[in-house]
């Protein structure tokens, strides 16, 4: 169970280091866009790259969910920011197609950051008795809301997707680090309970 967990927080890593390329290809899709064969190019890369990431990170998300003991709110948050990344995603590339959908609104980016964040907070509860990873969790939480920058700058709203995946990467990269030195743990089924990294009310599974 305990290479499945290591299996699964690496597709995570790899899953966002693709969700960085697509917003970086979708930021030259913008820059050039015309009815030229690149465009096209372009457009079926940032489709390749969006389905890739996404299966990647929903592979990732399943091995999380049998290997790791409880933790429920991390593995169910984590569902959600997938399915929540691969809508923003199809809107983005689609967004002549939805009238409803403002690429460069404020309250966009704010409630895409928002709800990132919070997803983020919720990965804290992988070991919320380690205070390393408790500063990882928190500098992640702050580098999302920086994305929040991208419609003050006038930035369509694949800059906040390209600095949360930058954050997520750094996140899986950094639990990957951790437990790598021992300095955190992810207790798995057939492990011994660790008793003391439930001491939290907060994040009881109930």
């Amino acid at each position: 169970m305990r290479e499945r967990r290591n299996v699964g927080l690496f597709l995570g890593m790899l899953g966002n280091i693709l969700f960085i390329g697509f917003a970086a290809v979708c930021m030259i899709y913008y820059a050039t866009f015309s009815s030229s064969v690149f465009t096209k190019l372009l457009e079926g890369l940032a489709y390749t790259l969006e389905i890739g990431g996404f299966m990647v990170l929903a592979y990732s998300d399943y091995l999380l969910c049998v290997s790791t003991r409880m933790r429920r709110l991390m593995k169910i948050s984590f569902a959600l920011y997938i399915l929540f990344e691969a809508i923003m995603m199809i809107l983005e590339l689609n967004s002549a197609s939805f009238d409803f959908y403002a690429p460069y609104s404020l309250k966009l980016a704010v409630f895409h950051s928002l709800v990132s964040a919070g997803v983020c907070f919720a990965f804290l509860q992988a070991d919320p008795d380690s205070k390393k990873y408790e500063y990882l969790v928190i500098m992640c939480i702050g580098i999302i809301f920086i994305g929040m920058l991208g419609s003050i700058m006038h930035i369509r709203i694949y800059f906040s997707i390209l600095i949360n995946a930058i954050a997520f990467t750094v996140l899986f990269g950094g639990i990957r680090y951790l437990l790598g030195k021992e300095e955190m743990e992810i207790d798995c089924h057939g492990d011994k309970a660790t008793v003391s990294e439930y001491n939290s009310d907060f994040f009881k599974d109930k």
